[in-house]
């Protein structure tokens, strides 16, 4: 699928992009946009929680026998609910560590790496919806679903296509989401394994998208009526901003490195003309970069001047601290020892949660895989 699908609401991406932001790190100003309700999250600490920090002692399991959990949404009083993206289920995990099913996304075909993705709350007055990216029979695409009940009891009402018509594939299909400080959903949509989508600007594969929460495009993107905010990319999964409102993005790359990437509005990031740092002129170059057996990076989550990175391949959490123009100072930690890590987020009480991802077909499953595990952060110590 090439085209947009009949729920875009009149998106089409423009036929031309502005020229590529070049990447400047020295920056601390982040964009104060918009408008519209606020998206739940717990992305970042309040600031007199100041990192930088790590973690500390061993980590403890949280919950056990998820099925190829995919993205992980903690909820305030010490729950979550987990996508499983082969069968299409939302998990409540109760703050015990019992699993509940919430309920199947309609319409996911799993497949490959196709499935139930990314997953994302956003609460609207009194209403709170649960946004979903799903493989569907046809394309990738995004459905909000009203997220009904309390925690125990939580069930999802009847869902409503946010976008649709990415083009999908057995790999490369992105598929995380996330709500900004600007209060817009931004969304990664991989290349579906035909790397010319990516430099192409009327497609949304090998994007960034910012889209406002009804699906629509914001009037402040980058390019007047598009939904790309960047272009350029192979299959970005990780997505964070920092406590200066920058967005950062995780990407995999193809056989040589693996990156994080400070996005900027109508940036390039050279994908497929280039990967990692090239120094070529239109394309912004990699923060951090790494070679793809130390990485093949997923999930990405900030807190306390700190961010954690999922790594599947390399089957560690990554620790990155933001050194200016320096870039960042990568630090591994777990390396090994719980398997294919899928995703990381910051707990509403100042924790790390990080799910394992051993049952999904290129893992070695041991018994009770996938996991949540969950280790204290403390402040970081020199040496």
């Amino acid at each position: 699928m090439d085209g947009w699908g009949e729920h875009h609401k009149g998106m089409r991406v423009a036929a031309a992009l502005p020229v590529a932001l070049l990447l400047v790190l020295t920056g601390c100003a982040g964009e104060a946009q918009s408008t519209g309700p606020a998206p739940q999250s717990t992305t970042s600490a309040p600031p007199e929680e100041l990192g930088p920090v790590q973690p500390v002692g061993d980590p403890e399991v949280v919950a056990e026998g998820l099925q190829a959990p995919w993205s992980i949404v903690p909820l305030d009083g010490g729950g979550a609910l987990v996508s499983e993206r082969d069968s299409g289920l939302v998990q409540e995990v109760l703050a015990d560590g019992t699993i509940r099913e919430v309920g199947p996304v309609p319409g996911v075909v799993a497949g490959g790496e196709g499935g139930l993705l990314g997953l994302a709350l956003f609460e609207d007055g009194n209403d709170t919806w649960l946004y979903a990216y799903l493989t569907a029979a046809e394309d990738n695409r995004i459905m909000r679903l009203p997220l009904e009940g309390a925690a125990g009891s939580f069930g999802l009402g009847d869902g409503e296509v946010v976008v649709d018509g990415f083009a999908k594939a057995s790999n490369h299909n992105g598929g995380r989401i996330a709500f900004g400080p600007d209060g817009m959903l931004y969304a990664t949509v991989g290349d579906a394994g035909r790397p010319d989508l990516a430099q192409d600007p009327s497609s949304p594969n090998g994007k960034i998208l910012r889209l406002t929460p009804e699906g629509d495009v914001p009037e402040d993107n980058p390019s007047n009526g598009s939904p790309v905010y960047s272009l350029g990319h192979r299959n970005p999964q990780g997505i964070a901003w920092d406590r200066d409102g920058r967005l950062w993005a995780a990407e995999f790359g193809q056989n040589t490195w693996d990156e994080i990437n400070l996005i900027e509005p109508g940036a390039n990031y050279g994908w497929p003309e280039v990967e990692g740092a090239a120094g070529e002129d239109g394309y912004v170059d990699p923060v951090h970069q790494w070679p793809t057996s130390e990485s093949s990076p997923s999930g990405l989550a900030f807190t306390r001047d700190t961010f954690f990175l999922a790594a599947l391949r390399g089957e560690r959490v990554w620790a990155l601290y933001p050194l200016g123009e320096a870039g960042l100072d990568a630090v591994s930690w777990f390396t090994g020892e719980y398997g294919r890590i899928r995703d990381v987020s910051p707990t509403p009480d100042g924790d790390l949660w990080f799910v394992t991802n051993n049952t999904d077909g290129r893992g070695e499953p041991s018994e009770g895989d996938d996991r949540i595990w969950r280790v204290r952060l403390g402040t970081l110590q020199e040496g």
